[in-house]
């Protein structure tokens, strides 16, 4: 008889759902929360997870992360596939996969899909900032345009403001990263605007290659939900086409 349970003690079972505000055709996210004080290392090999080293908030997050990941790549191609970890440290995805996979705070998600309809996926997860933290991060994380926009607001405002910036410019890195294979940071790009139903647009600010030039732009969407709030940049595999559909 097989007792080995539908999934690790430390997650929460998976949730294949879609909190964001704008769904994007054949892409999945699969997500779940995990508790590092449950973490049973004999996990990893049950699930077929590479162990990792380090405290066990940094082996939970990972194990949660590529849990996701191997049961959202079942789902869109049929294969459950754990997704190594490259030279640069980025998740390696099948042939004809994009994905990317975020965890924080004890939550865990992860997007794919078809590389056919998207070039990049890029996903984020963080916390929202406490006001303090919050201003003290602001000089490095906003450029001077984003700066005077936040110098207008109230302090709650500000921190999600900040967080907002924050996680957009994370998820917008990791959906260009792979096809750029070059490192920016948090002032070579720039949130244009961000609505209230979660829409936001983003622009570079800095020459990636040549296709990704200074002052191209990009749509993104975001939502909060229980402290949190979660992000993502989707680049159309169609060149010109860089709205969420």
């Amino acid at each position: 008889m097989n007792d080995m349970p539908f999934y690790p003690r430390c997650c929460t079972p998976l949730t294949d759902h879609w909190p964001l505000p704008q769904a994007l055709a054949g892409v999945s996210l699969m997500s779940t929360r995990f508790d590092p004080a449950l973490l049973d290392p004999e996990d990893f090999s049950r699930w077929e997870i590479p162990a990792q080293k380090g405290v066990s908030k940094r082996q939970a997050e990972f194990l949660a992360g590529r849990l996701c990941a191997r049961e959202a790549l079942r789902g869109l191609t049929g294969t459950a596939f754990v997704p190594p970890v490259g030279e640069d440290r980025a998740p390696q995805w099948p042939a004809g996969i994009v994905g990317s996979i975020t965890h924080g705070a004890g939550w865990a998600g992860v997007v794919v899909g078809s590389s056919q309809q998207w070039s990049g996926l890029g996903l984020d997860i963080e916390r929202i900032l406490a006001p303090e933290r919050a201003d003290r991060l602001a000089a490095e994380i906003l450029t001077p345009r984003e700066l005077e926009r936040y110098s207008q607001l109230n302090e709650d405002e500000r921190a999600e403001l900040v967080t907002r910036t924050f996680s957009l410019k994370e998820s917008l890195f990791k959906a260009l990263y792979p096809l750029v294979k070059q490192r920016f940071y948090f002032q070579d790009a720039e949130v244009l605007d961000a609505t209230r139903q979660g829409v936001a647009r983003l622009r570079l600010l800095i020459d990636l290659s040549a296709n990704w030039r200074n002052g191209i732009e990009l749509g993104g969407q975001f939502t909060t939900f229980e402290g949190y709030l979660l992000s993502l940049i989707s680049i159309p595999a169609q060149p010109g086409e860089i709205e969420p559909s």
